[in-house]
């Protein structure tokens, strides 16, 4: 059965696309959950409709994330954290603390979800920290770790 998609179903397709699925699937999940509508000659148009308003948005996303990468590249971000005397945390710096910090002294607002970090910052030191708002865009933050007084 072919379907237009009404919004972004995983590993199926996104808003607008025009999809052939199992008859089941389309008429027990998709339709009544509102992901989906039966494909009709009329719904061609919709489609495009969709298309067109979800590739507009997408640039729009798209334009901020550089704006924002701009305003993140060459920005230092220094993090004060309680430490020992041998330079290790008593805590951490994960990516949730590290969005405040670039939130408060940067004055741009990240999901921490944006922040590359494979595992949190547990020592004193600098940092190189990659950000991607968006699949296309990417930045570096340095961040620095530093000990409370």
């Amino acid at each position: 059965m072919k379907v237009v998609l009404r919004t972004e179903v995983p590993s199926l397709g996104r808003r607008g696309d025009i999809c052939d699925v199992a008859d089941g699937y389309a008429q027990n999940y998709l339709i009544p959950r509102g992901l989906a509508m039966r494909a009709t000659r009329g719904s061609a148009r919709q489609a495009d409709a969709m298309r067109r308003r979800r590739e507009l948005a997408d640039a729009a996303i798209l334009g901020q994330a550089r704006e924002m990468a701009e305003r993140l590249a060459g920005c230092s971000i220094r993090v004060v954290a309680r430490a020992g005397d041998a330079g290790r945390l008593y805590g951490s710096v994960n990516a949730l603390s590290l969005a405040a910090a670039i939130a408060e002294q940067a004055r741009v607002v990240l999901e921490p979800e944006m922040l590359e970090m494979p595992e949190p910052i547990k020592e004193i030191g600098t940092y190189v920290v990659p950000v991607k708002p968006h699949a296309e865009v990417a930045a570096d933050v340095t961040v620095e770790v530093i000990a409370a007084p």
